[in-house]
C-alpha cells in the first residue's frame, strides 16, 4: 500500500467498523439497564466502535496526536474485551479460578502502560517509515495471545450444554485476536507495523460483527429481544470464509512479493488470479453451499431447520405452476431440498400395474415397476418408515426382514426412501441419491420429511382426484352431446321411416320421388353434420352467421304440415338474426312437432312470427293436452323428462341451451286440457353484424 492509497483504504476499512459497531453497541445498549453482562458487553461494543474513530481519524487528520489516540483507544478496545471474558469465567456455567480473573486483570494494567509507549513508537513509526519499538510489539504480541488464551479458557470451562451458545463468540473473538498476533509478529520481524495488515483490521472486526449478534441472541442473559435469521448466518458466513481466504491470499502474496525479487510482483498476481478463481469456484459449488448450511445450523442455532422458512419453501415448490416441471418432479425437488439431495425419483401408484416410475429429477429413466403386493410395498404401507439405504446395508436386521428391489441397483446412489401416505393408502414413494455433503439422518429429519411427505401425498392425492373429475367432465359432456346426436338420429330416422310407408303408394308418383330425393339429401345433410359434431364437441362447427328467420319458419312449417292448410301461419317480412341455420331449424323444428304430437284429432297449430325492438319471437301454439304448471317449472326444461311414452326428453333441454348461448330463451305457458303456447325469443342482428358477415363473405 502506498502513502497516496493509505487515507482512502483506511477510511472504508474503520468507517465501516464504525458504523456497524455503534449501531449493534445502541441496540444492546438500549436493553441493558438491568443486566450487568449486558453492561459489560455494551463498554466492549462502545470501546470498538471508538477505537474506528480513533482509526478514521488517522486517515482524516494528518499528524502525530490521531497515532497515539488510536493507540491508547486500541488498548482500551482490547481491555474491554478481556473484562467481559473475566466476566464471563465469573458466571454459573463456567468453572473458572480466582487466579484467572487476576490474571485477566494483570493483562488489563499491562495494555494501559504499553499503550503510551506504543503509541510513541507507532507514531514516530508513521505506518510506513522507520522501525518501531520492538519491545512494545512483543509486548502486543503477548496481549493478543493472552486473548486467545482467554477465548480458549472460556470454551474449555463452560459446560457441555452450554459450548453451542458460547461458539459464536469465541470464533469472532479468536479471529479479532489472532489477527492482532499476524500484526505484531510480522512488526517484530521486520521492525515495523504494516500498513495492509493495521488497516485490514476493520474489515476483520465488521466480518465478525454476525458471529456477535448471534452470541446474543443465543445467551438471552446477556440482552433480549434481538433475532437473526439462518439466512443472515449463512451470507455472513460464506461472507467471512471468503473474506478469511482472501486475507491469508494477501498475506502470502506479500511475503512472495516481499521475498521473490525480480519475479515477486508476477508471482503475486497469479497468487492473487489464481485464488479469484477458486473463490468464484467455491461460491457457485453446490456442494460448498450444501456444507456451509449444515455446518451453520449444526454449529450456531439448537435446531437444525428454520421450520417456517423450510415450510414455505416447500409449499412454493409444490405450488408452482410450471410447465417445464410437472407436480411430480417438483414433489422430487422439494424433498430433496429439505436433505440438501441432488437427485431423486417418484413413484407413483397406477391402478392395476402397481407403483411406476412418475416423475425423476437428475437422474435417468428406470424401468422399473414395483408390484403392490411386494414386500418393499407392503414394508411400507405397514411401517410408514423412511428408509436409510445405508443403514439397512449396514444392519438389515432394523428393518424387519425388509428387502431392497432389484432396480436399486441401477439408481445412481440411494439414499432415502421416502413414503407419501395420505389417509391411510400409500399414493407412491421417493427414492432420494446421496446428499451434497453428510447429514446424519436423525430424528428432526425424519420428523421434518414425515411430515413434509404427507403434505405432498396430499397434494398428489388432489392432483390425482382433479384429472379424475376432468376426465368424468369430459365424458358427462360426450354423454350428453351423444343424447343430442342420438335424439337428432331418431328424428331422421322417423323421417326415412314415414317416406319409405308412403314409398309403396307413391312410389310412381314424380312429385314424390322428387320431394323423397329431397329428404333423402336433407338427411344426408343432417347426418353429415351430426358426424362433425361428434369430431367438434358440443359447440357447433360453422359460426354464427346472419340468416333470415322467415325462410327458415316457411321452411319448417312446409316440412311438418301433412297437409297444406294443417298449420297456421303468419309471417309479416324478413326478419334478421344471427345463428346457425342447421341448429335453429332443429329447434323451430322440433318444438312444431311436439305441438304437433300433442294436439290431436282437428286440434289447431299455429306458428306466428314477431319482431319488436331488438328482439324476434317465433310463436308456437297448439291446443292440444298440455302441461302442468308443475311439471313446466321443474322438469320440462331438465334433461331426461318427457310427456311421450317414446320420447328421450333430451329436445327441449338441448334447445334450450342452444337459444341462451345466442342470448335468447324459450318462455313456455301451459294448462292442462287447454294447449300450449311457446315463445322462442331471439336478438335481432344489429347493422353493424350485417355489415361485418357481408364483409367475411366479399373476402372469401
Amino acid at each position: 500500500m502506498t502513502a497516496d492509497t493509505f487515507p482512502i483504504a483506511t477510511s472504508a476499512s474503520f468507517g465501516l467498523a464504525l458504523a456497524g459497531y455503534l449501531a449493534f453497541a445502541t441496540r444492546v445498549g438500549l436493553r441493558s439497564r438491568e443486566n450487568a453482562r449486558a453492561r459489560r458487553l455494551f463498554v466492549a461494543l462502545s470501546a470498538t466502535a471508538l477505537w474506528s474513530a480513533a482509526c478514521l481519524a488517522v486517515a482524516l487528520v494528518p499528524g502525530v496526536w490521531p497515532l497515539r489516540v488510536s493507540a491508547a483507544t486500541d488498548a482500551l478496545r482490547l481491555g474491554a474485551w478481556f473484562l467481559f471474558l473475566s466476566h464471563l469465567l465469573r458466571q454459573r456455567s463456567i468453572d473458572a479460578h480466582a487466579s484467572t480473573r487476576a490474571l485477566v486483570a494483570a493483562g488489563v494494567a499491562v495494555l494501559l502502560v504499553v499503550s503510551v509507549a506504543l503509541g510513541e513508537g507507532f507514531a514516530s513509526n508513521r505506518v510506513l517509515g522507520d522501525d518501531g519499538p520492538r519491545v512494545a510489539f512483543l509486548v502486543r504480541l503477548g496481549l493478543a495471545v493472552f486473548g486467545l488464551i482467554l477465548v480458549e479458557q472460556v470454551v474449555r470451562r463452560v459446560r457441555p450444554q452450554m459450548r453451542w451458545a458460547i461458539k459464536p463468540l469465541a470464533i469472532a473473538l479468536a479471529g479479532v485476536f489472532g489477527l492482532e498476533l499476524l500484526l505484531y509478529a510480522d512488526a517484530m520481524l521486520f521492525g515495523q507495523i504494516d500498513a495492509d495488515i493495521w488497516v485490514s483490521r476493520g474489515f476483520a472486526n465488521v466480518l465478525v460483527i454476525p458471529f456477535l449478534v448471534i452470541a446474543t441472541v443465543r445467551n438471552t442473559d446477556w440482552t433480549v429481544d434481538l433475532h437473526l435469521s439462518r439466512e443472515a448466518v449463512f451470507h455472513s458466513s460464506a461472507l467471512l470464509i471468503s473474506g478469511a481466504f482472501l486475507l491469508a491470499i494477501a498475506v502470502a502474496g506479500y511475503y512472495v512479493r516481499y521475498f521473490g525479487g525480480d519475479w515477486g510482483r508476477a508471482l503475486q498476481i497469479e497468487l492473487l488470479f489464481a485464488a479469484l478463481l477458486l473463490v468464484a469456484l467455491v461460491a457457485w459449488s453446490g456442494r460448498f453451499r450444501s456444507t456451509l448450511k449444515v455446518f451453520v445450523s449444526k454449529h450456531f442455532f439448537s435446531y437444525r431447520y428454520d421450520y417456517r422458512e423450510e415450510w414455505l419453501r416447500f409449499t412454493r415448490t409444490l405450488s408452482l405452476d410450471d410447465a417445464a416441471q410437472g407436480l411430480h418432479e417438483r414433489t422430487v425437488m422439494a424433498l430433496a431440498t429439505l436433505v440438501e439431495s441432488p437427485a431423486g425419483a417418484l413413484w407413483m401408484r397406477q391402478d392395476g400395474r402397481g407403483y411406476v416410475l412418475g416423475g425423476r429429477w437428475n437422474v435417468p429413466a428406470i424401468d422399473a415397476v414395483e408390484r403392490d403386493d411386494g414386500g418393499f410395498v407392503r414394508f411400507l404401507v405397514g411401517t410408514g418408515w423412511i428408509v436409510d439405504v445405508e443403514e439397512f446395508r449396514g444392519d438389515p436386521e432394523r428393518y424387519a426382514g425388509m428387502r431392497l428391489p432389484e432396480w436399486f441397483a441401477h439408481f445412481p446412489a440411494p439414499w432415502l426412501v421416502v413414503p407419501l401416505n395420505s389417509g391411510g393408502d400409500l399414493e407412491g414413494f421417493v427414492v432420494l441419491s446421496a446428499s451434497r455433503t453428510r447429514v446424519d439422518v436423525d430424528w428432526e429429519v425424519r420428523d421434518l420429511l414425515k411430515t413434509a411427505s404427507r403434505q405432498a401425498a396430499s397434494f398428489l392425492a388432489q392432483g390425482r382426484a382433479t384429472e379424475a373429475l376432468l376426465e368424468a367432465r369430459k365424458f358427462e359432456a360426450f354423454n350428453r352431446m351423444s343424447a343430442f346426436v342420438v335424439h337428432d338420429l331418431k328424428n331422421l330416422v322417423a323421417q326415412l321411416s314415414l317416406m319409405l310407408r308412403n314409398a309403396q303408394r307413391h312410389r310412381n308418383n314424380p312429385a314424390f320421388q322428387a320431394d323423397m330425393l329431397t329428404t333423402v339429401e336433407h338427411v344426408v345433410g343432417r347426418m353429415n353434420a351430426l358426424m362433425l359434431q361428434l369430431r367438434a364437441g358440443v359447440n357447433p362447427v360453422e359460426n354464427a352467421h346472419p340468416l333470415d328467420l322467415a325462410v327458415l319458419v316457411r321452411r319448417v312449417c312446409g316440412a311438418k304440415a301433412s297437409t297444406p292448410d294443417a298449420i297456421a301461419v303468419e309471417i309479416p317480412g324478413p326478419v334478421v338474426i344471427i345463428g346457425h341455420e342447421d341448429r335453429l331449424e332443429h329447434v323451430i323444428g322440433h318444438i312444431l312437432q311436439n305441438a304437433i304430437d300433442a294436439t290431436p284429432g282437428k286440434g289447431r297449430v299455429s306458428v306466428r312470427l314477431e319482431a319488436a325492438g331488438t328482439q324476434a319471437s317465433v310463436v308456437v301454439a297448439d291446443e292440444g293436452v298440455g302441461m302442468s304448471e308443475a311439471f313446466v317449472r321443474e322438469r320440462l326444461f331438465k334433461p331426461f323428462h318427457t310427456t311421450k311414452s317414446a320420447g328421450m326428453g333430451i329436445g327441449v333441454y338441448e334447445s334450450s341451451q342452444y337459444v341462451s348461448s345466442l342470448g335468447g330463451e324459450i318462455v313456455v305457458s301451459s294448462e292442462l286440457g287447454t294447449g300450449t303456447t311457446v315463445r322462442i325469443r331471439l336478438p335481432l342482428a344489429t347493422d353493424a353484424e350485417n355489415e361485418a358477415t357481408a364483409v367475411k363473405e366479399h373476402a372469401a
